[in-house]
């Protein structure tokens, strides 16, 4: 579902997008741009209950009588509607605090203020009313494909959110306080790389095509994407378990447990409460840099530490914000910071449930693409 459409699709989706003077409905640099390329349709729901089974987080607390489960349901219903009417803290069956849900942290806010914003942290009422409007009227324009184009992508395919986080501030990136990524040499290198191979290649092989295209990963989870935009947490004692819609990739993290040291994808999590808060840290990321990633920081290295940080605030809002250290990709720590939501309609992004993201590394893209590669040097 990729292939040559792929290619040519950023010039179309970019069409018409506004100036970085427009107050950067520039939005989600990296999220629209990639989204381009790696775009499927959603068909079937996914049983996340089905994947706590298989990993044997079901069994994690003895087997009761039917009649004991009645009355536990009963009470703990009983009791959500009490800390529904005092507005206590959300809590699981075990007294831990509640993450669940489907969550989305979809946003029109970019992650790194735009060069036009240098500056300015937040935005007026009036900006970000603006901001939210141009979004809202540019889903509603199509761009006609470029002559000789084939046509590719167009709005159905995408999924964007149409407001910008409560605060207004002009970034995600709420530290270092200019909120750019403080890239390293070797950081900017590989941004710049990576930039000049899009859509122009080398593709002698399938190694040339990024993690992306090849529907394998896109890099560390951060919670936000032009498109499959939701992510479903479920709880059990002692773990935590996330699906993402994009990629399908499910993280499994134990709380208060070790790790097995065995690199990964996606690292090795481990999560502690510190409070109301769930603490994230994941570490010992595969060495995958031999690959291409669609943008630097996204592709982990072994030196990448993840902090992730999730606090439930109310029935609708986890505030959740990440940390980045990576002494080979940043000069320093960076942090994130934007809240999650199960109320995807104020987002203007689709409902849960999640569907299944069916991309899968056997796609007809990638010999498409080493075909006309090959087609092009006859």
């Amino acid at each position: 579902m990729q292939g040559a459409a792929g290619l040519a699709g950023f010039t179309l989706t970019r069409a018409g997008a506004p100036s970085s003077a427009e107050c950067s409905d520039l939005s989600m640099p990296g999220q629209l741009a990639e989204s381009v390329r790696r775009v499927h349709m959603r068909t079937t729901v996914l049983a996340v209950a089905s994947v706590f089974s298989l990993l044997g987080l079901a069994e994690a607390q003895p087997t009761t009588p039917a009649s004991t489960r009645a009355r536990t349901s009963s009470t703990v219903a009983e009791a959500a509607g009490a800390r529904a009417a005092t507005n206590a803290p959300l809590l699981t069956p075990w007294g831990e605090p509640d993450l669940q849900g489907v969550w989305t942290g979809s946003t029109l806010t970019p992650l790194e203020r735009p060069a036009a914003l240098a500056g300015k942290e937040f935005l007026t009422e009036a900006e970000a009313a603006a901001m939210q409007r141009r979004a809202t009227e540019r889903r509603l324009v199509e761009t006609a494909p470029a002559a000789g184009d084939p046509g590719t992508y167009n709005q159905i395919w995408f999924d964007p959110a149409s407001t910008v986080v409560p605060t207004r501030r002009t970034s995600l990136i709420v530290d270092p306080p200019d909120g750019r990524i403080p890239f390293t040499p070797e950081g900017r290198r590989h941004t710049t790389v990576s930039s000049a191979r899009y859509g122009v290649g080398p593709y002698e092989s399938y190694v040339d095509l990024d993690t992306g295209e090849r529907c394998l990963t896109d890099g560390p989870p951060v919670w936000f994407s032009g498109y499959n935009n939701n992510y479903q947490i479920v709880q059990s004692p002692g773990y935590v378990l996330v699906h993402h819609e994009l990629y399908s990739e499910f993280r499994v993290i134990p709380i208060g447990g070790r790790r097995n040291g065995l690199p990964q994808w996606q690292g090795n999590p481990v999560g502690r409460w510190d409070g109301a808060t769930l603490v994230v840290e994941t570490t010992d990321f595969a060495d995958k840099s031999r690959y291409w990633w669609a943008t630097a920081w996204r592709s982990p290295r072994p030196t990448l530490r993840l902090v992730e940080r999730f606090t439930r605030v109310d029935a609708e809002t986890i505030d959740y914000q990440f940390t980045m250290d990576d002494p080979t990709m940043f000069t320093r720590p960076w942090t994130a910071a934007f809240p999650l939501t199960t109320n995807q309609a104020a987002r203007g992004v689709t409902e849960g449930p999640l569907y299944e993201y069916a991309c899968h590394e056997g796609n007809y893209a990638i010999a498409n693409i080493l075909k006309g590669a090959r087609a092009q040097e006859r």
